[in-house]
């Protein structure tokens, strides 16, 4: 268990003691982990940095040896907030809820996955939407939802392009846009499919 890992895994079961954080909800805090990294590269500005992971464990280390009373407040706010995200913005989708739906964007995602293994800046061009994300107070799955909307829009590009670089250009500036457009939003941006008996019997 990392750093990240262990700050969060206390606060998350703390404020949700139902949460199996180790087990069956062990994806939750893999995304609360991700979330959290993603919001203290921004706040230190180190995105799209090469030594970026390293910076921040210094970074965070450094935090918690000085102030650690500091660093366990803004935890336990953070995680607060990011549950209550959580809730507004995470859906489960049971048995054949909104199929159609699913279909379609399953469908574009899948057209995307090729266009998107080819880009070499991939995770460069994540950390853009990311950041737009979470200076817009959006720090739920925002690997998850830059990631989607960088390939929901090479999905349904179908312009031709004289260069790579000007396809990335088109295709950042419209998932940053579309960025601005979910942060104005209410209620789900991200929908986990489940089954209908297994989510049923988990009531």
């Amino acid at each position: 268990m990392n750093f990240i890992e262990m700050l969060l895994s206390e606060k998350l079961k703390s404020k949700n003691p139902m949460l199996d954080i180790f087990g069956s909800d062990r994806k939750v805090l893999q995304i609360a982990c991700e979330d959290l990294t993603s919001y203290l590269k921004v706040h230190w500005n180190l995105m799209a940095t090469e030594a970026s992971e390293c910076e921040l464990v210094d970074k965070l280390e450094e935090f918690y040896n000085e102030s650690p009373d500091e660093l366990e407040e803004f935890i336990d706010l953070w995680t607060g907030m990011w549950l209550k995200k959580w809730k507004e913005r995470v859906k489960l989708l049971i048995g054949k809820d909104k199929t159609r739906r699913w279909n379609k964007v399953t469908e574009i995602l899948k057209k995307a996955e090729p266009l998107w293994r080819k880009l070499a800046d991939r995770r460069e061009i994540q950390d853009v939407i990311i950041s737009k994300l979470i200076r817009n107070a959006e720090i739920c799955g925002t690997l998850i939802l830059a990631e989607n909307l960088l390939k929901m829009e090479l999905g349904r590009d179908k312009t031709r392009y004289t260069s790579e670089e000007e396809q990335i250009l088109n295709v950042v500036n419209n998932a940053l846009r579309k960025a601005g457009e979910l942060v104005r939003s209410k209620g789900p941006l991200i929908f986990v499919k489940v089954d209908k008996g297994y989510y049923l019997y988990s009531q």
